[in-house]
């Protein structure tokens, strides 16, 4: 088959997230594993510009970032992922990581990285009292251990169907759903919205821009009711305009203009 074009950007579900609440003005400081590599590099750059904390970044040398092709057709897209560096996250990361972190703190993680350490991270995260927010991508049974340390689960409809036997009637559900916009579940009473039509040129990063989205909600203070979430999904369909992931999230003065 042939191709039309070729483009390499900066992305993977964790940087995306954090590229995606700093754009909108959150305070992100970033935990992961780069190669030494032109890749590595050039992801440490795109954080920093997009004013990410990129002090908990470590550098090794026994494999390469962590790469996706990711190919496009129709506006759908199919994703090859290599998560190389991402596996080396350890539990010495991530107590140097949270270590100066505060009762309220936002904690944002996914499963591009080994389980191990997204569980341990997990569970000292609630311990410190932070507010946990858990992107099951890709899907991974192997996380039902720590569900119980999760606040916000917010899986697709993929990863809600691997995980729903696991899920506790306590457990703060969103799950998104693209086009058809997003469902929220809790133990207390649970609403659906669609999203807003937008001419949807790549959905690459979309998923991530709603979770980004959703952690720069709460840590303003704003209420986790319908309001919040449908101005969330309005910010991961403004992405859908655009080609690529991270760079696709929109910044707060773009948000305010559509």
């Amino acid at each position: 088959m042939k191709g039309e074009s070729f483009k390499v950007g900066c992305g993977g579900k964790g940087l995306n997230q954090a590229v995606a609440a700093a754009k909108l003005g959150a305070k992100v400081k970033f935990c992961g594993a780069i190669g030494k590599d032109q890749f590595g590099k050039d992801m440490k750059i795109w954080l920093k510009i997009n004013k990410v904390n990129t002090c908990h970044i470590k550098t090794v040398s026994e494999v390469s970032s962590g790469v996706a092709v990711i190919i496009l057709n129709n506006s759908n897209n199919r994703i090859i992922l290599d998560l190389g560096a991402n596996l080396k996250i350890s539990v010495k990361d991530i107590d140097s990581f949270l270590a100066k972190s505060r009762k309220g703190d936002i904690f944002v993680t996914q499963l591009e990285n080994n389980i191990s350490a997204i569980c341990y991270a997990l569970k000292i995260a609630k311990e410190k009292g932070m507010i946990t927010v858990l992107n099951p991508a890709p899907a991974n049974v192997e996380i039902k251990q720590a569900l119980n340390y999760v606040d916000y689960l917010i899986p697709n409809e993929t990863e809600y169907k691997v995980l729903k036997e696991h899920i506790s009637k306590d457990t703060n559900l969103i799950i998104t759903k693209g086009a058809d916009g997003y469902e929220y579940k809790s133990k207390d009473f649970s609403f659906a919205e669609i999203a807003p039509k937008v001419k949807v040129v790549d959905t690459t990063g979309a998923g991530d821009c709603f979770v980004g989205a959703f952690a720069y909600m709460l840590a303003s203070g704003n209420p986790v009711d319908k309001g919040t979430l449908d101005l969330v999904t309005k910010i991961a369909s403004i992405s859908t305009t655009r080609f690529g992931s991270s760079i696709s999230s929109p910044t707060m003065e773009e948000v305010k203009k559509f």
